[in-house]
Formats: C-alpha cells, sequence, structure tokens
C-alpha cells in the first residue's frame, strides 16, 4: 500500500511537459499500432512491360499517372467529336511539320505514361516504333467528367515535365483553358504548375506556341 506521502505509480502516458489523459494516451496508442493501408506504386518501364505480357484487358482504358494505373473515362459522342474537330484545326494550322497523336502513350516521365486525347511530338523517321515519344510540345485534353483529374493531376505532371503548352477543353462550360509557363510551386500535386491559365470562349482565337503564326478559332474545337 502507498502512503499519502510517496510518490504515486508513473504513468506510461507521459508529455515532456504534462501527462496525457489515459483516454487520450490510448487513442494516441492505438493510432500508432494501427498500419496505414499500403499502395503499390508502378514505373513506366514495369507498366510497359505488363502491357507487352497482355496483362490487361484488351480495350481496357488505363493509364500510368504518378505510378497508379488511373482508368480513363468513357468517351461520349461529344468527346469524340470534340477530338476529331481539335485533330482536324491543328492539322489546318500545323501542316506536316510535327506529328499530331490521339489517344496513344507519351512517355512522360520515369513513373506516368498518360495518353492524352491530342499530343503534338516531333516526327519520328521510325514512326515512334522502338519507343514512345518523350516530349510534346502541346498536349490537349477534353474533359467531361474528368476536368479535375486532367486540370489537378495531369496538368501538373505535363508541368513538371515541362511541356509549354497545354489545354483543356472544358466540354460543361463549352470553354478552352491554356495553360503555359510551367514553374515549380510546392502547394501543386506534382511539385509543378503552369504560372498563366487563360479561359477563352467564341468568339476568341488562340495559337499554338509550337506555330505562333497561325490563329485558331476556339469555336473550331468545340463541339
Amino acid at each position: 500500500m502507498t502512503s499519502h506521502g510517496a510518490a504515486g505509480p508513473v504513468s506510461p502516458f507521459l508529455h515532456v511537459d504534462r501527462p496525457v489523459t489515459t483516454r487520450y494516451a490510448v487513442n494516441a496508442m492505438a493510432s500508432t499500432v494501427i498500419p496505414l493501408p499500403r499502395t503499390r506504386r508502378w514505373t513506366r518501364v514495369e507498366y510497359e512491360r505488363l502491357v507487352e505480357m497482355g496483362v490487361f484487358q484488351p480495350g481496357e482504358r488505363l493509364e500510368l499517372i504518378g505510378g497508379l494505373l488511373v482508368v480513363r473515362e468513357p468517351q461520349g459522342s461529344r468527346h469524340a467529336a470534340t477530338i476529331r474537330r481539335v485533330l482536324a484545326a491543328l492539322r489546318r494550322a500545323l501542316g506536316d511539320a510535327w506529328q499530331i497523336d490521339s489517344q496513344l502513350p507519351v512517355a512522360l516521365d520515369a513513373d506516368s505514361e498518360p495518353e492524352p486525347d491530342v499530343a503534338v511530338v516531333p516526327r519520328d523517321p521510325g514512326a515512334y516504333r522502338d519507343a514512345h515519344p518523350s516530349r510534346a510540345v502541346l498536349i490537349v485534353e477534353i474533359a467531361a467528367t474528368s476536368y479535375r483529374t486532367d486540370r489537378e493531376y495531369k496538368a501538373s505532371l505535363y508541368a513538371r515535365a515541362g511541356v509549354p503548352d497545354c489545354w483543356i477543353i472544358d466540354l460543361a462550360h463549352d470553354a478552352l483553358e491554356v495553360h503555359r509557363d510551367p514553374e515549380a510551386s510546392p502547394d501543386a500535386l506534382y511539385g509543378w504548375r503552369y504560372r498563366s491559365v487563360v479561359t477563352l470562349r467564341p468568339p476568341a482565337t488562340v495559337a499554338p506556341l509550337a506555330a505562333p503564326g497561325a490563329s485558331i478559332p476556339v469555336a473550331d474545337l468545340l463541339p
């Protein structure tokens, strides 16, 4: 039995300045012993091996975004029509100077291989037979339900990869967002963002950085 003058038992839950209540301490202990779920991130090389091995179902719409496999949104008729309009407008503006791809892989970095709706890349004599293009001068994403993914996730990755010109066509608001001037930003999802973001609507026009003398009516890009 402990006398009134003797010190009581020492609590195992002591703050450096004051004792912590038992309830708080139990919660604190519980929070430390329950492990957080672990996720498996993939590198671009690993992802390409899985593709070559036929691991995924035919026609499965996947992209590697920041090491994670992301399912692309289903394509409605307005989305598909917009892709066709963008391709036609860019071919008129750029001619044969650049290769214009649609929904083909871009080897963006070590852990990302997106398939943008439209990508303008340098021409390659072998048509990129041995490796996907890794440098794009313009990427266009068409957002119906994927606006947040395109604007917050993909745009940050494109900025980090140094893509100078990124367009997001916002089908919900019939608008074109032009993202330019990549810069490092600790607040951005992947540490990079575009310093300049301009929203355009008809009757405005836009000129790709790859062809500054061209003038594309925004209306020509919308469905």
